[in-house]
């Protein structure tokens, strides 16, 4: 099988699962677990951050974010592509009691920054008061692309000017710093809270990370527990991200390469719409224009010779790189598109 589908789908390396085998390991609600404390104080380095905490999923490290940085009845702006508006069920409303004022995203994953700045609230007995600007690196959702560094230092100055807190949803920050070619701090510096995750592209089989500084991580802590994501002796977890970070980040440059391979022998496909220019990472969105075959057909013809892929939209298709798919694989997934599309 030749699995399109996500990056979350990479299994552990064998080293991973020798090192979680051996992980020394304690009770981490008690923050005595040697081999977390070790990964995150390594993602508090790579990040520039005071401190981290290790958390079940990316969707629970944006949620405590959330809820570590706003109140009850507070603002925030976001993305209307934007991951936690779409796909992490309404948690900062429906959890913490947080108002989603959501702005249109540009092609390329940016706020318009004109528009950012005209949303922000200003003090009225009508209005919820603007607390946080949530952007997301690389944007899943906006074809992959990684915000720049530039970009990040725009909005920071927009949010200090109006004494606001800007959180970032890197679930695939590593991707975007390995696409710009800069260390990780540069897109990272900006932002009062960051999560990014482990068990993407970098392959872990569980986890991401909240950086920030110690006392909003000790506010963290708090709802991690709060909501059911205090964790016991989960070195053995942590053993597994320790790998990823060490070992795995260089290698994100060749699910970059793939995507463009793979994006360069579909867009020459009859039938398929896809621009080229907009694959910056991993990820490869397209669309099918076919006289005589629609997305549940595609994907069922597909499914049939081994390849899977998902459908975002109707006719409207997305293709993750990752650690599991080689060069062959890509060629292979790329021949058997066009021997189904071929009328």
């Amino acid at each position: 099988m030749i699995d399109l589908r996500s990056d979350t789908l990479t299994q552990p390396t064998p080293a991973m699962r020798e090192a979680m085998a051996n992980a020394e390991v304690g009770d981490d609600v008690f923050e005595e677990d040697p081999t977390l404390k070790k990964l995150e104080t390594l993602a508090a380095k790579k990040t520039g951050k005071e401190s981290a905490l290790f958390v079940p999923s990316g969707t629970m490290g944006n949620l405590i974010s959330v809820l570590s940085l706003c109140q009850r009845g507070d603002e925030v702006l976001l993305g209307d592509r934007s991951h936690i508006f779409l796909h992490e069920v309404g948690g900062m409303a429906a959890l913490g009691g947080v108002h989603p004022r959501i702005l249109p995203n540009n092609e390329d994953g940016t706020l318009p920054l004109p528009l950012l700045e005209q949303s922000i609230r200003h003090t009225d007995i009508h209005n919820p008061p603007t607390r946080l600007i949530c952007l997301e690196n690389t944007h899943n959702f906006c074809h992959g692309t990684p915000l720049s560094p530039e970009y990040m230092g725009s909005v920071a100055a927009l949010a200090a000017k109006y004494e606001l807190k800007i959180h970032l949803d890197g679930a695939r920050l590593f991707n975007a710093a390995v696409a710009l070619d800069v260390e990780v701090k540069a897109l990272t510096q900006q932002a009062d809270s960051i999560m990014f995750c482990l068990s993407k592209g970098l392959s872990a089989p569980v986890g991401s990370l909240v950086c920030g500084d110690r006392d909003f991580i000790q506010r963290a802590r708090k709802y991690r527990k709060m909501i059911g994501g205090g964790m016991r002796q989960a070195g053995h977890l942590a053993a597994a991200g320790l790998v990823a970070l060490e070992n795995l980040v260089e290698r994100l440059k060749g699910d970059h390469q793939n995507a463009r391979l793979l994006a360069e022998q579909l867009a020459a496909i009859k039938g398929i719409e896809l621009d080229q220019s907009k694959v910056k990472t991993n990820i490869i969105f397209f669309k099918l224009n076919h006289p005589e075959i629609d997305g549940d057909t595609f994907l069922s013809r597909l499914e049939a010779k081994s390849i899977k892929i998902l459908m975002t939209d109707p006719g409207v298709f997305r293709a993750v790189l990752h650690r599991e798919v080689s060069r062959e694989q890509v060629d292979t997934a790329a021949q058997t598109i066009q021997s189904i599309l071929t009328l």
